[in-house]
């Protein structure tokens, strides 16, 4: 199992010289954001909070033997199969949107439940 090696905080004072000394101790460098930027970590927080509301908060974690691939899981789904607003809704893969199908009388909607159904992903049967 990794150790910890860094702690990111803010400069705020409620962090003491106390606080710090328990991270020193177990030899967990700190590192502390810059000087008045209250926005520095909003990106890091939003991937964070998303994280926790879209799949975090729908699974009981047991331990970090559990929490590692289901985070993996998360973290594929979101880079491969989401489509992107910034990306005008292709995948992150794509060049192009993918074409029309002619004849979906054919073909039908397959779903694969990820991580025990909080996520869904279809795609039409070949």
């Amino acid at each position: 199992m990794e150790s910890l090696r860094f702690l990111l905080r803010d400069r705020d004072g409620k962090y003491g010289q106390s606080f710090d000394a328990v991270f020193d101790a177990e030899e967990i460098k700190i590192l502390k954001s810059a000087p008045r930027t209250p926005r520095m970590n909003a990106h890091c927080e939003r991937v964070i909070g998303t994280i926790r509301r879209k799949a975090l908060d729908h699974v009981l974690i047991m331990n970090e033997t559990h929490a590692r691939p289901l985070l993996a899981t998360y973290q594929r789904h979101h880079t491969e199969h989401r489509p992107h607003r910034a990306r005008n809704q292709l995948l992150p893969d794509a060049d192009q949107q993918p074409t029309t199908m002619h004849k979906p009388e054919n073909r039908r909607p397959l779903r694969a439940r990820i991580l025990s159904g909080v996520i869904n992903e279809y795609r039409y049967s070949t």
